[in-house]
């Protein structure tokens, strides 16, 4: 059985985010176990400057690094590659197929996350071109998750 993270830095506070989230999380239990991580979001002024932004995206790798370590990494990030649900299915199954059946999917903050993140992890995965709200990003991460489990599994939800 895979073991999913959903690590993400900062903290939903809008209910109607964090219900659609535990209503994926509790669909998910049939396929992995499912967890999600949240991480603190480094201080930040107001009007941050660009290398405040750098200082904060590192000390926050630095949490990310340690709660994905024996997992393959998905980086969630503008510059990623594209993905059907299909491949996404795919390329779960390709890291279970690997021996590594512990994936975790990273959410950084608004600002992104540090190349480190990045360099390090397995895959870069984008979402899309279009630009979403960030907090509304752990709701897609679970629901093509779910989408994925239930293609890999043969499920009628995907159609």
């Amino acid at each position: 059985m895979f073991n999913i993270k959903l690590i993400a830095v900062g903290k939903l506070k809008e209910k109607y985010l964090t219900d659609a989230v535990a209503e994926y999380a509790k669909r998910l239990k049939a396929y992995c176990k499912f967890e999600i991580i949240e991480l603190k979001e480094a201080f930040l002024p107001e009007n941050p400057s660009e290398k405040e932004i750098e200082a904060a995206l590192f000390a926050e790798s630095k949490e990310i690094l340690k709660a994905s370590e024996q997992s393959a990494a998905v980086a969630l990030c503008i510059e990623g590659k594209q993905l059907s649900s299909e491949e996404l299915a795919a390329e779960i199954e390709k890291f279970g197929n690997c021996g590594n059946g512990s994936i975790s999917f990273i959410i950084g903050s608004s600002h992104g996350l540090h190349n480190e993140v990045k360099q390090r992890s397995a895959l870069c995965l984008s979402m899309s071109k279009m630009t979403f709200p960030h907090r509304l990003a752990r709701v897609m991460v679970s629901e093509q998750l779910y989408r994925a489990f239930s293609i890999m599994n043969n499920g009628k939800y995907h159609k």
